[in-house]
């Protein structure tokens, strides 16, 4: 495979419509079951041919990761290095746009955008099912980022079936600048669907995926909401907005988001909430 001066990645927001939780497994992991789609907003990483390895990062919370010397980014680089022998560097510029820790997959995003741009950029010719294994070792969230389309995913993570086709809805996404720990928002859980749905049926028409997803829920909302109040306040904020079909929390949180029923309906949303609350990170998508 040729190799490439300058690579640029696009890493989406990775949204859960619905996450479900089984039983805690002998690793510490629990079981999990969710629809996963990616939204049209995300970082950008930029790569670029070079002998050392390095990390320049800008952005909105470009801050929050400066403290870091080891990110996902760089984790996810040594490991494909390691993985396919590669004697070499590359230049990588982060740009952050997603919150940090906000349970849109913002960290696992930009670790797989890097297996794939570092894949291209040494020309190493890996698959997507290559990439993945390596995915499982640096995080839960990582193998699903690694192609970015609408997914069924189970295990704690590693399973990751694509799905054919999945209806668009416009989005609003709101952050109010909580900080969450996933971990203790796992510990905190009480009441779990379990694990035990099948696949879901295609869901190209938009009022199915609505029924579909209102069946559904996220096992961590409960508990995030404990933790962090602010979530509830996010959360009813959204769902009185005329046109709003769902709003839910993704992941362990503290982003939630809300599917409506036509882009007049998402901006008229987005924009009342940025009036009411402009300290919250609140985005169309």
């Amino acid at each position: 495979m040729t190799k490439a001066d300058l690579v640029r990645e696009f890493a989406p927001a990775k949204i859960n419509l619905f996450l479900h939780v089984g039983a805690k497994r002998a690793d510490g992991y629990h079981e999990l079951q969710s629809l996963v789609v990616f939204a049209r907003i995300g970082d950008e990483l930029v790569l670029e041919a070079a002998d050392e390895l390095s990390l320049a990062l800008d952005g909105p919370f470009a801050a929050d990761l400066a403290s870091d010397p080891d990110n996902l980014v760089l984790k996810a680089a040594r490991m494909l290095a390691a993985e396919s022998d590669f004697r070499g560097g590359a230049r990588l510029a982060l740009t952050k746009n997603l919150p940090v820790a906000s349970g849109i997959g913002g960290g696992s995003a930009d670790a797989a955008a890097a297996l794939r741009g570092l894949n291209t950029l040494w020309g190493l010719g890996l698959q997507a099912s290559d990439l993945r294994r390596i995915a499982e070792r640096i995080g839960s969230d990582v193998p699903v980022c690694v192609e970015p389309r609408p997914a069924w995913m189970e295990g704690r993570g590693e399973k990751v079936r694509a799905l054919d086709a999945i209806a668009a809805l416009p989005m609003v996404l709101v952050n109010p600048r909580a900080a969450v720990s996933t971990g203790k928002i796992f510990a905190a859980l009480e009441r779990r669907r379990g694990t035990g749905l099948s696949l879901p049926p295609p869901l190209i028409d938009a009022t199915e995926l609505v029924a579909y997803l209102r069946s559904m829920s996220n096992d961590l909302e409960p508990p995030a909401r404990l933790a962090a109040p602010v979530i509830g306040e996010v959360l009813e904020a959204l769902a009185a907005r005329p046109g709003v079909f769902i709003a839910r929390l993704s992941g362990s949180g503290a982003t939630c988001f809300a599917l409506c029923e036509d882009d007049a309906a998402a901006r008229h949303a987005a924009a009342s909430i940025r009036a009411q609350f402009p300290q919250w990170w609140t985005v169309l998508a």
